[in-house]
């Protein structure tokens, strides 16, 4: 009888301690969890439209956040065309998202671009631009490196990271996706933060 009650007690112990290990209801994310980051914390630029914004305006919202310039040839229109893939999925869901293109070109990206390229995608997402000195602040604040690169024949390219980041309802960084990763991860992820998965 006692050598039973040992071995019922060692399976409990056993599962009990297995359960712990999963880490019990923690979400299971496609992308990199970045969840606790000491950045990725404040935005504080102008939308397209002329209005001073930070990411307090979007409490309430899964916010993704992509550095790019509107010259860019393919990670940056491909992303974009991610994104307005991951809204439309969403249904009526696609309200509490909010996607943020921050150019790393203000000197070319002037609001009146921003305005024709960015809502091309969908007309809710947001071009958001600074000066020289915020549009740094800001690269620094989400550990974006961009750097100009002159073309052959003249002008200049940018190069840049080209990760997205995603902040929960509560404006807290939380996941980080690497270019490539498709809509599919991020539909599934964004439905864990928005609770409808």
């Amino acid at each position: 009888m006692k050598r039973l009650a040992a071995t019922i007690f060692t399976v409990l112990i056993a599962a009990a301690l297995a359960g712990c290990g999963r880490g019990g209801d923690a979400p299971k994310f496609s992308l990199t969890d970045v969840s606790g980051a000491g950045f990725g914390k404040a935005l504080d630029l102008t939308d397209h439209n002329g209005k001073p914004r930070t990411l307090a305006d979007f409490r309430g919202k899964v916010v993704t956040v992509f550095f790019g310039f509107t010259h860019c040839p393919d990670v940056c229109p491909t992303t974009l065309a991610d994104m307005a893939q991951v809204v439309k999925a969403l249904g009526a869901d696609g309200d509490k998202v909010q996607v943020l293109f921050v150019t790393v070109d203000p000197e070319r990206d002037t609001p009146e671009l921003l305005r024709q390229y960015v809502p091309s995608f969908n007309p809710a997402f947001l071009g958001l631009y600074g000066n020289a000195e915020a549009t740094a602040r800001a690269a620094k604040e989400f550990k974006v490196y961009y750097q100009k690169q002159p073309v052959k024949g003249g002008g200049y390219s940018v190069d840049h990271g080209a990760g997205t980041f995603i902040l929960d309802r509560e404006g807290r960084l939380r996941l980080f996706a690497q270019y490539g990763a498709g809509a599919p991860a991020f539909l599934h992820d964004i439905r864990i933060l928005l609770g409808t998965n």
